[in-house]
C-alpha cells in the first residue's frame, strides 16, 4: 500500500508537522504533498483531498484520513511495530490524555505564539493566560521525565505519539524563549536535535511563502 501525507507550509503547519515526525522516525515511505496555505487556490487544492478542508491528510491507497491526532492513531495501527502508545493499559490511558489535552487545548498558546521556524528565538511579551498554559505544559513535561528518565529521553521514555504531539510545543519553547525549567529545557533540546525536525525547520526556513497572520 502506496502511503501519501498532505501537509501545509512546513515554516506555520504545527498540525502537518505531527504526523510528519512520527513517519519519518519510524523509517515509513510516504510520498508527502506540501500545499501552501491562505492563497486563493489554497481550499480548492485542500478539497481535493480532504473532506474537512484541513491538513494534514493521510491517503493509504483507497482510505482517506484526516486530523492529526486521528492519522497518528491509524498509523499507530496500521504499523503496530511502531508502539505508538505504551502497552500497559494505565499509562496508555495518561498518554492518551495528554495527547487529547494537547489537541484540545492550550487555544491561547497557538495563538500568541504561532508555529514560525523563521522566527529569530526571542522572548515576547504574553498575557499570564499564555504563561498559565506554558506552566502547565512544564508540568507535564516535568512529571512524564521524572517517571521515565531511565526509559530514554522521551516522555515517555521511547518516542511515541505523545512526542509527535508535543514536539510542535517544543519548537514554540525554543523560538519564543518560553520560561522551562532544566528537565522541561533538556526534553526541548531533544526535539531540536531530531534529525527529522532539524529537516522539518531547515525545509521551513527555506520557504518562500508568507503568510501574514502567522507574522509578528
Amino acid at each position: 500500500m502506496a502511503l501519501s501525507l498532505i501537509i501545509g507550509n512546513k515554516n506555520y503547519s504545527s498540525w502537518s508537522l505531527r504526523p510528519w515526525l512520527f513517519l519519518k522516525h519510524h523509517g515509513i515511505a510516504f510520498e508527502e504533498v506540501r500545499i501552501p496555505l491562505y492563497r486563493d487556490d489554497s481550499p480548492a487544492r485542500i478539497a481535493e483531498f480532504s473532506p474537512a478542508g484541513k491538513v494534514p491528510v493521510l491517503l493509504d491507497d483507497d482510505l482517506t484520513v484526516w486530523d492529526s491526532l486521528a492519522i497518528l492513531e491509524y498509523l499507530a495501527e496500521r504499523f503496530p511495530q511502531t508502539q505508538g502508545w505504551p502497552a500497559l493499559p494505565s499509562e496508555r490511558a495518561k498518554a492518551r490524555s495528554l495527547a487529547a489535552e494537547m489537541h484540545a487545548g492550550f487555544a491561547n498558546l497557538r495563538s500568541h505564539c504561532g508555529m514560525n521556524c523563521r522566527r529569530q528565538p526571542a522572548a515576547k511579551v504574553l498575557p499570564d493566560v499564555v504563561h498559565k498554559e506554558v506552566e502547565r505544559i512544564d508540568r507535564i513535561w516535568l512529571e512524564c521525565r521524572e517517571t521515565y528518565a531511565a526509559d530514554g529521553p522521551w516522555l515517555l521514555g521511547r518516542f511515541g505519539i505523545l512526542d509527535a504531539m508535543y514536539a510542535p510545543v517544543a519548537l514554540r519553547f525554543h523560538s519564543y524563549r518560553l520560561g522551562a525549567g532544566q528537565v522541561a529545557q533538556a526534553y526541548v533540546d531533544t526535539v531540536l536535535n531530531h534529525p527529522a525536525v532539524k529537516e522539518w525547520i531547515a525545509a521551513g526556513q527555506a520557504e518562500t511563502e508568507i503568510i501574514p497572520a502567522f507574522e509578528e
